[in-house]
């Protein structure tokens, strides 16, 4: 497709706080198949790879009860070696959604009074936190992605593991929209918080049993059926993921390797954000293949970066 002769340029306006954006040129441009009838299709996880946020996640003494708090990018780290090795091993994980490990990961039940009082969920009140600092202690490895296909509207699906309701994390881009960090709200394909009861439910999870990436994997199928369902066939459609936890990414690799035998003309990319580093992984029946390697410090490379190859 050819360039546009004239196109649109949004310059990404100056935070009333923080630190102030680099002046790079945010171009308004079509799909790279927008011609052909092809649509960009982007997923994103929400923790450590668009946003920074301080929600803690809290781990048990076995013996006193005793509560330890660390971040989401250490329990990612550490998650598997809790109760069995290292220095969480006399730990565990409890999954009450009112009192356990991941409370601030769910949306909690407030009275009336509260909600009067002004009080909000814990991912509004983490992203409201994190907006007071400068922005480079907040926006996670593909938040240029992000605001990319949010500036282009390109159908997106947030799937995180968060347990929020989907309304929550709407809430939530709505005050990015507020503070002027984002252009308008994004153009929802679909939002999979896969720890909520109801979603994981609707992605066949019936004894709330399956794991977080079992759950992504199951999301990013429901999402690429329901972009065909909406946008139609077509072989030229692009979809990409991306997540910074290496125990998701393997299963997001498997499930995209299955789509794309499913749609073998179409492209399926997964964007892997962890450690520091950037890996653009195109996605084949067999195999993946490393387009792009970069440092989150690459800022030349890294700030207009898209999903996809020439958008």
């Amino acid at each position: 497709m050819g360039k546009k002769e004239k196109p649109d340029i949004h310059f990404v306006p100056p935070p009333n706080r923080g630190q102030l954006e680099l002046p790079i040129a945010r171009e308004v441009t079509d799909d790279r198949n927008a011609n052909l009838g092809g649509r960009s299709f982007y997923f994103f996880d929400l923790d450590d790879n668009v946003l920074f946020l301080s929600t803690p996640t809290f781990l048990f003494h076995k013996e006193t009860g005793k509560e330890v708090e660390i971040s989401s990018a250490e329990y990612a780290k550490i998650q598997k070696q809790i109760g069995q090795t290292g220095p969480y091993r006399d730990y565990r994980v409890d999954f009450c959604n009112r009192t356990g490990s991941f409370r601030r990961f769910r949306d909690q039940d407030h009275s009336l009074i509260k909600k009067m009082l002004g009080k909000r969920q814990g991912f509004i009140e983490d992203l409201a936190r994190a907006l007071g600092y400068p922005d480079f202690h907040w926006k996670g490895p593909s938040w240029s992605c992000f605001y990319h296909a949010v500036l282009n509207q390109r159908p997106l699906s947030l799937i995180t593991a968060r347990g929020h309701h989907p309304s929550t994390l709407s809430e939530g881009m709505r005050l990015l929209v507020k503070e002027k960090y984002l252009p308008q709200e994004p153009n929802y394909l679909s939002l999979f918080p896969v720890s909520h009861p109801e979603i994981r439910r609707s992605l066949g999870d019936v004894q709330l049993e399956k794991s977080v990436p079992e759950l992504k994997r199951a999301a990013i199928r429901e999402s690429v059926e329901k972009a065909i369902e909406i946008y139609g066939m077509n072989p030229h459609h692009r979809f990409g993921m991306s997540d910074d936890d290496p125990h998701n990414i393997d299963l997001i690799v498997t499930e995209m390797k299955a789509l794309k035998r499913k749609h073998e003309e179409m492209s399926f990319f997964v964007i892997e954000t962890q450690g520091g580093n950037l890996v653009k992984w195109e996605v084949y029946s067999d195999h993946v293949e490393a387009t792009l390697c970069a440092k989150v410090q690459e800022i030349s490379i890294f700030e207009q970066l898209p999903l996809f190859k020439q958008e």
